[in-house]
């Protein structure tokens, strides 16, 4: 009885673990179809400002404090410019190049940025096996978002790198979507600096409310038509990219990286594009080329290797601590025991 309690509590903690890269990726994909009818500033103000106010509320009701002294407000400013303004803006930009499942990948390349960062800050281990990890992750980031004549180029295949590739790959969504993963890696180290002055739940809510603001502002005076083309089935869309791709997503999210170890729950948001993938294949009919398979497929190993890294090593160790202790032991030894 007390092995399937504690089964169920750990299924339902590995649950809660994945909901937030399994809500962000299908809010990719609610988000992907309604850009046609509206623009990303307001597409990403709308997606934040209402998720700031429920986990406010949340907070509130869970009787969270609310942020006291500057210290705690200018990080909680600094913390909702990265990971709210730029993050959301670089993210609805780059999703009007790009697909929701490809776009998604490229976003999800944040954990190699956070298990560097979280080595310098934090001094966390990473090992063979991450690094390993790491580096598979950045060679199938780099299949998913360089364009393929340059990866032709660097196999030999005569192809040569001229100035209009360059021109193509800053033009392109998929490096938007990688400045979007570098804010929201800055934004997950920057949270343990946030949690040091601010409760970690409402430190959400601000940040997400604050960084609406400036998304709001500039939607204001660079776009035009943002709602008036919107029908009943986009309101949907975007309430459930709101509700649930921002303010539980967030809120779940941001609540494991204040405790938990940062690389190995980063890695988990590898998960994300597998969620995008499959609903933007179901949805939006998208489709990626072979070789944009094949890194997805090099990302999701990366993504195994990084959280099981610590296993993977204490296994090495295990056997290296057996074979030691299997060995024969000397005639000396031996003739010593037997006499005793």
């Amino acid at each position: 009885m007390q092995l399937q309690l504690r089964g169920s509590k750990s299924t339902g903690a590995s649950l809660l673990l994945i909901a937030p890269f399994f809500l962000w990726g299908t809010a990719m994909v609610a988000m992907k179809g309604v850009i046609p009818h509206t623009t990303p500033l307001f597409m990403a103000g709308v997606r934040l400002l209402p998720a700031g106010v429920l986990i406010l509320i949340a907070g509130a009701f869970m009787g969270k404090p609310q942020p006291k002294g500057w210290l705690a407000w200018l990080w909680i400013t600094i913390f909702a410019l990265v990971d709210g303004t730029l993050f959301q803006g670089f993210l609805a930009e780059g999703l009007v190049r790009t697909s929701a499942g490809l776009g998604s990948v490229m976003i999800d390349s944040q954990p190699l940025a956070v298990a560097l960062l979280s080595l310098w800050l934090f001094q966390e281990h990473i090992g063979i096996w991450g690094w390993l990890g790491l580096g598979l992750g950045v060679a199938g980031i780099s299949l998913i978002g360089l364009p393929e004549e340059w990866i032709f180029h660097l196999l030999d295949s005569g192809v040569k790198i001229t100035t209009d590739n360059w021109q193509q790959l800053f033009a392109s969504g998929e490096w938007l979507m990688l400045l979007a993963a570098l804010s929201m890696a800055v934004g997950t180290v920057m949270i343990r600096f946030v949690c040091r002055y601010a409760d970690p739940v409402t430190a959400t809510g601000w940040h997400i409310i604050l960084g609406s603001l400036p998304l709001w502002g500039l939607s204001a005076f660079v776009e035009g038509e943002q709602w008036q083309n919107l029908v009943v089935s986009d309101w949907l869309a975007l309430s459930y990219a709101t509700i649930f791709g921002s303010a539980i997503a967030y809120g779940l999210f941001f609540y494991f990286a204040a405790s938990g170890n940062l690389t190995s729950l980063s890695s988990l948001t590898f998960l994300t594009p597998v969620f995008a993938l499959i609903f933007g294949h179901i949805f939006l009919s998208e489709v990626l080329t072979p070789m944009q398979w094949v890194g997805v497929l090099l990302t999701l190993i990366s993504i195994y290797l990084i959280n099981q890294r610590e296993n993977l090593a204490g296994q090495n160790q295990k056997v290296t601590i057996s074979e030691k202790t299997t060995q024969p032991k000397p005639v000396l030894e031996a003739s010593i025991t037997k006499r005793l």
